[in-house]
């Protein structure tokens, strides 16, 4: 019975995949039905068909990867950066109110401003290089990791700390044995918010200052009514979105299996 139910469970997961490639198909064919039945011009609403010939002439230059790859750098680094902050500040903010009322009006502040409006000063402060625009992006991945991370720390059962300190266990056992794994799930959330978001930060960094990445090659499609490239710009954003939550997931999922 066993050795069925796990062929079983292999086999739901070797077709786990139809559903999402039967939604990208019938997103594909709505919007080849759309810019056929509105007989748009290209530079209004371009076809799948024209996006995809644009994206292959880009391919075949050799520039695509190589925007492709200068987005991916700065959202890599930007949500490293702004993990490693967020959860460094989660912590002490969980566990102590005074800290917690000093820092965070201005946590709070730093996200009411539009992200926009900060990355020229980034930019300002730090030049136009790979710098601004990592900090850009980490600046608006770290805050739902950090309020994840809070927010984990903090669901921890009373009644298991109480257990922990009558087995005399350190602060550092607690946090390893208990805290990290307890709030684990929930920090899983807020790095997928967080991922999902570093693209969008670096996007805005490459907007206003950058000589190559997919913010680049969207601003150049703008100025030239090159609207095949604006889709598919946007498409390359989504799929380096996607890539980091599919890695975010995947993670989440081993731990889930350890667990």
């Amino acid at each position: 019975m066993h050795g069925k139910a796990t062929g079983w469970s292999a086999r739901v997961r070797n077709t786990a995949w139809l559903p999402r490639a039967g939604a990208a198909l019938l997103f594909v064919l709505m919007w080849s039905l759309v810019v056929r039945l509105g007989d748009y011009p290209p530079f209004i609403l371009p076809g799948p068909e024209q996006v995809a010939a644009r994206m292959w002439a880009l391919a075949a230059s050799g520039s695509l990867w190589r925007h492709w790859w200068a987005t991916a750098v700065e959202v890599g680094l930007g949500l490293s950066l702004g993990v490693t902050v967020g959860l460094s500040l989660a912590y002490p903010l969980a566990h102590w109110r005074l800290f917690e009322r000093m820092v965070a009006p201005y946590l709070v502040a730093s996200q009411a401003v539009p992200i926009v409006a900060v990355a020229p000063l980034l930019i300002i402060w730090f030049g136009p290089g790979l710098l601004a625009r990592v900090l850009v992006s980490a600046l608006i991945a770290f805050f739902p990791v950090l309020i994840a991370a809070i927010a984990g720390f903090r669901q921890v059962p009373p009644e298991w700390r109480e257990l922990f300190r009558s087995l005399r266990a350190t602060r550092w056992q607690t946090f390893w044995k208990l805290e990290w794994p307890a709030a684990l799930p929930v920090i899983f959330g807020g790095l997928k918010i967080g991922a999902t978001l570093s693209v969008i930060g670096a996007f805005v960094g490459e907007l206003i200052s950058a000589d190559r990445g997919i913010g680049f090659l969207i601003k150049q499609g703008q100025g030239l009514y090159d609207t095949p490239l604006v889709f598919g710009g946007i498409l390359l954003l989504a799929s380096q979105a996607l890539l980091l939550y599919g890695m975010i997931a995947a993670l989440e999922h081993r731990w889930a299996q350890r667990e």
